[in-house]
């Protein structure tokens, strides 16, 4: 249990405090390190390897050992060594040779290779990210040119460095047997940017802020304000003729029932409380959808108020943490669903709801990480690290999500319908073919995904190219517009499929709902082909791979939220006419 407490504590670190190996102030004259990151393709930002995997060359002070301060950080393939270069703090320093690289044959090819792919280079000081380019091409395509001059200017403002820029220079050209050697430069000067504001410079409000932006969230709440205003609109006017029939109906003798044309919701009072087939597999991801939308929800909560953009793999960290910490949600709500549905066998539900999205998580990450290891790249997850999250998984999440399920069963597990189940189920009608719930599942998913799919752009830019999202105030707005969009479309398509006299509402409500994910993730092929220009295997599986994923989890989010608002809705209007 010791060893999951330091789990714990090292998740949660990126939240408390600073854990760099220095606490950002430094004295004149202290030794500042540079830490070399890692190496790869431009247009592949996921597939990055060690620094020194290429044949660059560290400076000759002696090497620093570093750790993964968080679990975040060796997820993300962060791989920092020690450049070996001497930096002390305030202190210039006139370009320096400090090593030379032979180049053999071996060593032409790799730096070749580099420079033909674009190959660029991210390095940190004081946790602030430089990034560097490799080499160029000439314009003839024939020759290739190394910078072998790395210029660094740095900005301080009191006893902490607030800003690092770096100048690439002097070009040399790659030739076999020749003799290559690599420079340095330091120049610091005072500035008057403060240390909280250090990282503004990263950021890119142009892109961010643009009209487009903010009229897609405009166009996004004018639709939650139509969609709304028609839900309410139609559904207060048909219920009320409704109720009005149904209120005539009542006063009717059993005879004048028999001669007149029953049709409608109504119909259906002794099985739309019916359970959902497949009891267990339902009501795991109706918890797990709880649980995805709570730990969402507090993510961009946290990353609002604490600007984790700035420390490294504290996004991710602070993620796991908060997913694991909320476990009981997930087991409540499902524990509670299952109990009300007759499930008998709770324990083999509370499992499968615990380890529902863990396990295609893991599955899906370590089936990446093999494609990684073959290719040698940083992303590869260290075998320690699979051990800390699978031991967060058996010791934290599952404990959790078993006390989350017995108070569900105990507290919210008693079926309590308005409408007794018949004990036979009755025949469905025959309808129109777009009244069918294949067809209701596709189309449900179109306006939800209209409201988001301008957000996904930027966020699939800030994933996947050079930008840092952290612009979270949009993303708060446009999750509650998705919420809002998705219960009232599965809402209207629940209420045509009941009046249709077809009470498997369930889970074409949760299905209809999720389909929005299947936009998204056809979405993701659209941004694949036509905005980057990602290639190779490892970079294509881990693009793919992961989307998939981003699309399971937020389809079972909007499903869950889909089937809630929907559940409201039966319930009410179920309990406010009169059941013979």
């Amino acid at each position: 249990m010791k060893f999951v407490a330091i789990c714990i504590v090292l998740l949660y670190s990126a939240e408390v405090a600073h854990t760099d190996e220095h606490n950002h102030i430094y004295e004149d004259a202290e030794e500042v390190v540079l830490w070399m990151n890692t190496v790869g393709p431009y247009h592949n930002r996921q597939e990055t390897y060690s620094y020194f995997s290429l044949p660059f060359c560290a400076g000759p002070k002696e090497s620093i050992s570093h750790y993964h301060e968080t679990l975040g950080e060796a997820l993300q393939g962060t791989e920092l060594e020690f450049s070996g270069l001497d930096i002390d703090y305030k202190s210039d320093q006139k370009q320096t040779k400090y090593c030379t690289v032979k180049l053999t044959e071996e060593n032409y090819k790799d730096f070749v290779y580099a420079v033909k792919n674009h190959y660029w280079y991210q390095m940190y000081i004081d946790d602030l990210p430089i990034w560097g380019i490799v080499g160029e091409i000439s314009e003839d395509g024939k020759d290739y040119f190394i910078w072998t001059h790395k210029k660094f200017d740095i900005g301080f403002n009191g006893k902490q460095i607030v800003d690092v820029n770096l100048t690439s220079d002097n070009k040399v050209k790659l030739e076999i047997g020749a003799d290559i050697g690599f420079s340095y430069e330091l120049k610091w000067h005072p500035s008057k940017v403060k240390f909280e504001d250090r990282f503004d410079k990263y950021l890119d409000p142009n892109f961010f802020q643009h009209r487009i932006h903010w009229f897609s969230i405009f166009n996004s709440f004018m639709m939650v304000i139509f969609l709304v205003g028609l839900v309410s609109m139609i559904l207060m006017r048909t219920l009320r003729k409704d109720y009005a029939r149904y209120s005539k109906e009542d006063d009717m003798d059993d005879m004048e029932k028999d001669l007149g044309d029953e049709y409608g919701w109504k119909q259906v009072h002794g099985d739309v409380f019916r359970p959902a087939t497949q009891p267990m597999l339902f009501s795991a991801l109706i918890g797990t959808g709880y649980h995805i939308t709570v730990v969402s929800l507090c993510v961009i909560l946290f990353a609002i108020m604490g600007e984790l953009y700035t420390e490294r793999g504290s996004l991710l960290s602070t993620a796991i943490f908060v997913y694991a910490a909320t476990s009981p949600v997930n087991g409540y709500f499902g524990g509670s669903l299952y109990a009300r549905m007759g499930g008998k066998v709770w324990i083999k539900q509370m499992l499968l709801s615990a380890f529902l999205l863990p396990s295609l998580v893991c599955g899906t990450a370590f089936f990446i990480n093999f494609i990684a290891i073959y290719y040698h790249a940083s992303r590869a997850i260290p075998f320690g690290t699979m051990v800390a999250v699978t031991c967060i998984c058996i010791f934290v999440i599952l404990p959790l999500n078993l006390v989350g399920t017995v108070l569900g069963r105990n507290l919210s597990g008693q079926p309590d319908y308005p409408c007794r189940i018949n004990a036979v189920p009755r025949p469905i009608p025959e309808k129109k073919w777009f009244m069918e719930p294949s067809v209701i599942i596709v189309l449900g998913g179109v306006l939800p995904f209209g409201s988001i799919f301008i957000e996904m752009y930027f966020i699939f830019t800030s994933f996947w190219a050079y930008k840092i999202y952290y612009v979270y105030g949009f993303m708060l707005l446009v999750f509650l517009i998705l919420a809002v969009v998705t219960v009232c479309v599965t809402i209207v398509c629940t209420y045509f499929l009941l009046n249709a006299e077809d009470y498997r509402w369930q889970w074409t409500s949760f299905l209809s709902a999720a389909s929005t994910a299947g936009y998204v993730y056809l979405y993701s092929f659209y941004y694949f082909f036509f905005k980057t220009k990602m290639y190779g295997l490892f970079q294509t599986m881990f693009y793919f791979g992961y989307m998939a994923l981003f699309s399971l989890a937020l389809g079972i989010m909007c499903g869950t939220l889909g089937y809630q608002g929907t559940s409201a809705f039966v319930r009410k209007i179920y309990s406010t006419v009169k059941i013979d």
